[in-house]
């Protein structure tokens, strides 16, 4: 890979300068593309792998040359501390572990969406396209559809190279506490995705999916098909619980290092003086992005099912599943509960829906 100025190395520490010549290249290919095939979701196509390429890089610091030996090998400055770049963190390695994990199951979950396919492009793209001027759209797909998730994508790596610096001897009981959080996580996540895929199967074909992965195997009715988005399962407690899963899965990444023996070191200086709380950037960043979004798809799903949509909106939370029962106890406070509860799951309240009561 060809050296950038040394003035853009002021600064950065040894550690990062690959990982961010790396993101600038992809933001930069992924913009270049996006003009070239009329197509803007270069991005969503890496998304699942990105991720995982900065957490190996930054948990297999040992494993790289000081010199690149082809034009995207990975390698670390000879300037880096000889005491993080020739000893592997046990830390760093779990979380790359799980990131892994991570990366196949939403891999999976993409590709049997046919999400990898290259002319497929995120339909709210093209709803975006159509609400402003073509102009702002391209500025819009520069700053953020190319680089600032590409940057995002970077920062999700960031936990992995502080748990690297730290060094620890052995695995601490909030590793072994927060790696079982995660794995909990993602399979919970796994099941949100095989339900609403199941869902979309059902409501497409009108048939049962064959071959259910647990956890899917719910008996659709024509009312779910009719209703038009999925409400029962992890759904009758969560809008988004695939989403909940994921942003939990980075926040409990960056808590690895935050709530590690060792306790963050090797800050930036400018960052010294709000530590401990800027490891949890990447996750904040992420969060972010994912409300805003959100918000997006949500505004869609109102103007295809106006009345039903308004309704699943009041009667069971955006994220959080502990809050629906709150929800659902306003709703008994006003007098709506039973109009809602209609509206959002039919004739189809099975037992676990009736606890939400």
């Amino acid at each position: 890979m060809a050296p950038l100025p040394l003035t853009i190395y002021r600064g950065i520490s040894p550690s990062f300068q690959w990982p961010i010549k790396f993101c600038l290249y992809n933001s930069a290919a992924a913009f270049i593309l996006s003009i070239i095939t009329g197509n803007v979701s270069q991005v969503d196509r890496v998304w699942t792998f990105l991720p995982t390429i900065y957490t190996a890089y930054f948990a297999l610091l040992p494993l790289w040359p000081s010199k690149p030996h082809l034009f995207f090998w990975p390698y670390v400055p000879e300037t880096i501390d000889p005491a993080v770049s020739q000893n592997y963190s046990p830390r760093a390695l779990l979380m790359f572990g799980l990131v892994f994990i991570w990366m196949c199951r939403l891999s999976y979950n993409t590709w049997r969406r046919g999400l990898f396919n290259l002319n497929d492009e995120d339909y709210r793209w093209a709803i975006l396209r159509q609400k402003i001027p073509a102009w702002l759209f391209q500025v819009i797909n520069l700053v953020f559809i190319a680089f600032i998730q590409n940057v995002i994508l970077f920062l999700l790596g960031i936990p992995t190279q502080i748990a690297a610096v730290q060094q620890p001897s052995a695995l601490s009981t909030s590793d072994y506490i927060l790696a079982t959080l995660a794995l909990v996580d993602i399979a919970t996540e796994f099941v949100a995705d095989n339900q609403q895929y199941s869902f979309q199967t059902y409501k497409r074909l009108g048939i049962h999916e064959k071959n259910e992965w647990p956890g899917a195997r719910i008996k659709w009715t024509p009312a779910d098909a009719k209703r038009g988005f999925v409400t029962r399962g992890l759904w009758a407690w969560s809008r988004h619980p695939n989403f909940f899963c994921e942003q939990s899965f980075w926040v409990i990444i960056n808590l690895f290092p935050l709530l590690a023996p060792e306790s963050p070191r090797l800050a930036p200086s400018s960052l010294q003086s709000i530590t401990p709380i800027w490891p949890l950037i990447p996750s904040i960043v992420l969060c972010s992005l994912f409300f805003s979004s959100t918000r997006f798809t949500e505004s869609i799903s109102i103007s295809k099912y106006p009345e039903g949509y308004r309704a699943y909106q009041s009667r069971v939370a955006m994220f959080a599943p502990f809050l629906t029962p709150v929800w659902g106890l306003l709703l008994q406070l006003q007098g709506k509960k039973e109009k809602v509860d209609r509206l959002v799951y039919g004739q189809d309240v099975s037992e676990a829906q009736k606890k939400l009561q």
